[in-house]
């Protein structure tokens, strides 16, 4: 069932068939209306179904917005008041009147429209992919940092650990929601939770870098802010812990707490006009400050617009430029197609690259995933505009090595590919997307073929060939993989 049909039943008070406005009609019955419907609105059937409508639009929203599973404790809420207003719908004596039992077939339906859009949400297979993504995660920060603290080892924290939190990252941004609230909620505070865990571990990992703690024998404050680093140690363990959901008696408010205490303690410090020391306490209290601003995501995710980016400034920026380079991209295609290669729109280009490297995507993965894939678009427009100009200044000579004549002649191929892969417009499963990844594989293994006898320049020339139709699959490939925000 449709979100905006659903939606749309909760500012409906249900009064039979006619709009009402807290027990008074908005507009004027006809007579013979009256007549025909002598139990509406003070009949006590009609009057109970009103007042279960009242909850039934207080619950709404709710259902529509919820993004857990069916073992949370708000669905098993949701799902026991739901069920508790069907059985009272059921229990309504309609005394065999017509409009007494629409009335309460209305009324059922409203509510077992609302219970099976919570079921069919929380057990969505995308639902269950992302949950399956976020216990990958959970089982990793446990794994790598969370247990080892636990036992008093040391966490390991290193690039490893963030690359494979990244790589779990990009493929909860691949995660299909179909324009579904919940889901795309659900998704939402997926990546904020690992983005933040992601955000904790480098700040780690550069602190690393840093020739602290400073000795205990330089002043006497310094052994007291060497204690507050121990503490900050831990705060950000427990933090990752509150983050990934592996910590049961942790709270953020209790967190917040502790390191706001640690601050006052470091603020009342006299470090006596010694630099080296304010800037060790300096130091000390921007870590702090950075384990406090992911405190704030016990309700991250509540505003409607921060998950659907449809709404986001930066994705209607990055959706601007993209209507811009599409239609570079058809000026470029169809003069090609008529032989002209005097529309070279580089600069332009280039200045929609500068353009999309200057939009926020506030470390939001989704919109770094759609800015890239913007830059995507652009490179390949001018790959394909640096081959053509490439082939058109090409001016072999009678000294030129074969295996290098042939390279060359897959490049002439491979521009005519690419530009169908700039102009195709269809999905995986059309018989022309099938038959360019084929013509393009083919092409790949032209250049396996190609034997370069020891010639240094051949063996760059085809390595770069590969790489360019290698990208032209990617690029082809992304076009087709159906990603949204």
């Amino acid at each position: 069932m449709a979100v905006r049909w659903l939606c749309s039943l909760f500012g409906k008070p249900f009064d039979g068939g006619k709009r009402m406005d807290h027990g008074g009609p908005q507009q004027q019955q006809h007579p013979m209306e009256q007549q025909q419907q002598p139990y509406h609105p003070q009949h006590p059937a009609m009057m109970r179904l009103y007042e279960v409508q009242k909850e039934v639009a207080s619950l709404g929203p709710q259902v529509c917005t919820f993004s857990g599973l069916q073992n949370d404790r708000d669905y098993k809420r949701l799902e026991r008041e739901l069920t508790r207003l069907l059985l009272e719908v059921d229990q309504v004596d309609t005394e065999g009147k017509a409009e007494l039992q629409g009335a309460r077939k209305r009324a059922a339906q409203e509510v077992e429209g609302l219970l099976r859009y919570l079921e069919e949400n929380a057990t969505h297979p995308s639902r269950m992919a992302i949950e399956e993504l976020s216990n990958e995660a959970r089982q990793l920060v446990d794994d790598r940092v969370v247990a080892p603290q636990r036992s008093g080892g040391a966490a390991e924290i290193n690039d490893e650990l963030v690359d494979a939190l990244q790589e779990i990252v990009l493929r909860l941004t691949q995660v299909k929601t179909e324009g579904r609230v919940p889901l795309r909620k659900a998704r939402y505070r997926a990546l904020t939770r690992m983005c933040a865990v992601q955000d904790v571990i480098e700040g780690r990992t550069q602190q690393q870098t840093l020739s602290l703690p400073l000795s205990g024998d330089t002043h006497e404050a310094v052994h007291r802010i060497n204690q507050v680093m121990v503490k900050v140690s831990v705060a950000r363990s427990q933090l990752v812990a509150l983050l990934m959901g592996l910590s049961g008696r942790d709270s953020c408010t209790h967190l917040s707490r502790i390191l706001t205490e640690m601050q006052v303690e470091l603020d009342a410090l006299d470090v006596s006009g010694n630099a080296a020391i304010r800037n060790y306490r300096k130091q000390v209290v921007e870590e702090i400050n950075g384990l406090l601003k992911h405190l704030d995501l016990e309700v991250e995710g509540d505003d409607t617009r921060r998950y659907d980016l449809g709404q986001n400034n930066s994705i209607r920026e990055i959706e601007a430029v993209r209507a811009h380079v599409s239609h570079l991209r058809d000026g470029v295609l169809r003069h090609c197609i008529m032989g002209d290669l005097s529309f070279r729109p580089k600069a332009e280009l280039q200045s929609l690259l500068t353009h999309l490297d200057q939009v926020d995507t506030g470390r939001n993965p989704c919109i770094r995933e759609a800015r890239r894939r913007a830059v995507v678009e652009v490179q390949a427009i001018i790959t394909f505009l640096d081959l053509r100009e490439a082939l058109a200044r090409r001016q072999p000579g009678p000294s030129e090595h074969p295996s290098h004549r042939a390279v060359w002649l897959v490049l002439g191929s491979l521009s005519d590919l690419q530009a169908q892969a700039l102009g195709f417009d269809g999905k995986r499963l059309d018989k022309s997307y099938m038959m360019l990844e084929e013509l393009l594989t083919k092409q790949l293994l032209a250049l396996d073929a190609v034997d370069p006898q020891g010639d240094e320049t051949t063996k760059m020339a085809r390595k770069q060939a590969v790489k360019f139709a290698q990208n032209i699959l990617n690029y082809l490939d992304m076009k087709t993989d159906e990603w949204e925000y």
